[in-house]
């Protein structure tokens, strides 16, 4: 007979080891459980060692899906004889249980769940990971996403937003593609081979991919393989520039993203045609226009659903409107990708401005639209932050949602940073104290605990509104303060950093480049953190001040109006707030609020002290934004998919 897989032998076991039904009284019934766990942890134990990882289990609505095979794939190869399975281990410490495995009823059952892995092979009782109401196939198509790719906060999101959602129960994909640079190969070195390859029709060939595979935190990365993505440099261009394939690049990859659920069998089956697709920014937006022009017209995908997740409206992806045939998409379709460049922005009197917007066709063709934040979700249906989609976007008004991302509380949490000198909590806050002082020591200012240290951290560009910071720096300097800031980028406002470092050495320090161990040691060691950005779809920075304890000082826009709350000293429950958020930007505003936070941090010590607490108090994590993406997925299902 063959033996059942670790995880159902072991499942099985367990069934019996916990309380169930008594069978009969007496007192060696009420020692049957414990001992009976104690053999299950060995014989899970010994099964690992013998058979490797438990496989992972199929969710009960998708056990046998039919396979679908996707409309680029080659057909599919022989299905292979199984591997025999080699005998049981023998267990001597079941004998002395007289168990047998036919002996336990069906509805012998309770919450102890076994766990059979490399990492852990221990019982765990109880729920530990609050569990989503209905699951979903979810497949996250993207340019990039951290630990393996990371630009920006694109990556942080998708590195970790997918995770989250899997730990709720979710079957989660991420389709990104496989960088090589020479550098961070080694990111992609537990990433196998998966044998699979499509070929794509578009820009006047046939195009071959392949697909690697790794399954990390409960959640299948698919890298896809071509010659594009090798090349040095960083993921989008190099020292000249924005790589000018760009357009190929992400059109390769979101016919391979939509072909991956139909063609690869991930842990022993696909994910099948009702899948929930989730694009990010214009790199993949290019996904629901092939939903719906080239799958569901023939009856694929009529159950799938797709969600635009706009990250940064001001890269869209546009390209000359010659560029449309390369897509491979049908003419008639060209109209849900047609952008015409207002007469300003042409080059010269002949050119008619006409384009193709990768950002504007998943507008138009996506289930639903997501933003970064509630706040951006509406600046950008406004002329002032729709980059020239505004009027779109507003159509499409009912649609449209924010959620502020979250943070890796892994990483950003100063109970455990293992970057910063001391560790502290909102309940113990005295270990931020010896932060800031290790911080004045680090960078050479003189240690004083008693004037207020302000942080800034971030590029150096007009977007983060350093010419502002710049223009009020020398009446700042008047004030009794300290001024640390870490960021690079336009080489004059580096210049200027060095420069003014030099004329107020006991007050200012810069650190031109970044280093994620100083940025750590800058948010937990300072007392203020700046954000005068001028538009900032969420920022995770004054996200991280927060939990650090640190009060930001914030241009009201996007997602700094959203999680930033005005202190107020007379609210109706007492004081209320966690930082202070500053509109219209100008500099005599900034300059009067920044004046507003010293004061409050020199003469009313108690009420900072509950600045920051309730900064430290609130739930940034990933956890909350997946719970708030689960009644996303519930709507985009309620309606129709998009069609022609």
């Amino acid at each position: 007979m063959a033996t059942p897989a670790v995880g159902a032998a072991c499942l099985l076991l367990a069934r019996a080891a916990g309380p169930g039904p008594r069978r009969r009284s007496g007192g060696g019934d009420q020692a049957r459980p414990r001992r009976l766990q104690r053999a299950v942890r060995r014989r899970c134990v010994a099964e690992l060692s013998r058979e490797g990882p438990a496989p992972r289990p199929m969710p009960p609505a998708q056990l046998a899906p039919p396979l679908v095979p996707g409309f680029l794939a080659p057909p599919r190869e022989p299905e292979r004889e199984p591997a025999s399975t080699p005998p049981p281990v023998p267990d001597d410490s079941l004998g002395d249980l007289d168990l047998e495995l036919e002996e336990i009823p069906e509805d012998y059952i309770n919450d102890t769940v076994v766990v059979a892995s490399e990492q852990d092979s221990a019982i765990m009782i109880g729920k530990e990971q609050a569990r989503a109401e209905v699951t979903h196939s979810i497949v996250f198509v993207t340019g990039e996403a951290s630990p393996y790719a990371k630009s920006g906060g694109l990556g942080d999101v998708c590195g970790s937003l997918p995770v989250a959602l899997a730990a709720r129960g979710h079957r989660v994909m991420v389709v990104m593609p496989r960088y090589l640079n020479g550098t961070s190969d080694k990111n992609y070195a537990n990433a196998f081979y998966t044998e699979k390859h499509i070929r794509i029709p578009c820009f006047g060939g046939s195009h071959e991919v392949t697909f690697f595979h790794e399954y990390r935190d409960s959640v299948d990365w698919v890298f896809v393989d071509h010659p594009s993505y090798h090349r040095p440099g960083n993921l989008y261009g190099d020292k000249f520039g924005a790589y000018g394939d760009n357009q190929f690049r992400y059109t390769l990859l979101c016919y391979a993203a939509c072909e991956a659920p139909l063609v690869l069998e991930l842990g022993g089956y696909i994910y099948g045609q009702k899948c929930m697709f989730v694009v990010n920014d214009w790199h993949a937006s290019l996904v629901p226009v092939l939903l719906a022009s080239k799958y569901r017209p023939y009856g694929v995908y009529k159950d799938a659903r797709s969600i635009l997740v706009i990250h940064n409206l001001a890269h869209q992806g546009v390209e000359p409107a010659s560029t449309y045939p390369d897509l491979g998409l049908p003419p008639e379709w060209y109209g849900a990708l047609e952008w015409v460049f207002p007469e300003w922005a042409r080059r010269h009197a002949l050119d008619k401005g006409e384009a193709v917007n990768f950002l504007k066709g998943a507008v138009v063709t996506a289930d639903r639209i997501v933003t970064v934040s509630k706040g951006y979700s509406w600046e950008v249906t406004t002329a002032e932050g729709g980059q020239g989609l505004d009027e779109l976007l507003g159509s499409r008004k009912s649609v449209l949602n924010g959620i502020v991302n979250g943070i890796d509380i892994n990483d950003w949490n100063p109970a455990t940073d293992k970057h910063i000198p001391c560790h502290y909590s909102a309940d113990d806050l005295s270990g931020k104290a010896k932060c800031k002082a290790e911080l004045q020591k680090e960078l050479g200012l003189p240690m004083r605990p008693d004037v207020p240290l302000i942080g800034f951290i971030g590029r150096l560009d007009y977007q983060k509104g350093i010419d502002l910071i710049k223009l009020i720096m020398p009446d700042l300097m008047r004030e009794d303060i300290q001024f640390a800031m870490l960021g690079s980028g336009d080489p004059e406002l580096e210049d200027w950093m060095r420069s003014t470092e030099a004329n107020f050495k006991d007050k200012f320090r810069g650190w031109v480049g970044f280093s994620v161990p100083v940025s750590h040691r800058i948010t937990a060691g300072c007392d203020i953190l700046l954000m005068p950005s001028r538009f900032e779809p969420c920022g995770l920075n004054q996200l991280y001040a927060m939990q650090y304890g640190t009060v930001p000082v914030v241009h009201a826009t996007g997602g700094l109006r959203d999680t930033v709350e005005n202190f107020n000293p007379f609210g109706d429950n007492g004081e209320q707030g966690t930082g202070w958020a500053f509109a219209p930007l100008t500099t005599e505003n900034m300059l009067w609020t920044l004046r507003t936070a010293i004061s409050t941090y020199r003469e009313h010590k108690s009420s900072w002290e509950g600045l920051m607490k309730r900064g430290m108090s609130k739930d940034f994590t990933w956890d909350h934004a997946a719970e708030q993406y689960e009644q996303i997925f519930q709507w985009a299902f309620i309606d129709q998919p998009y069609v022609r």
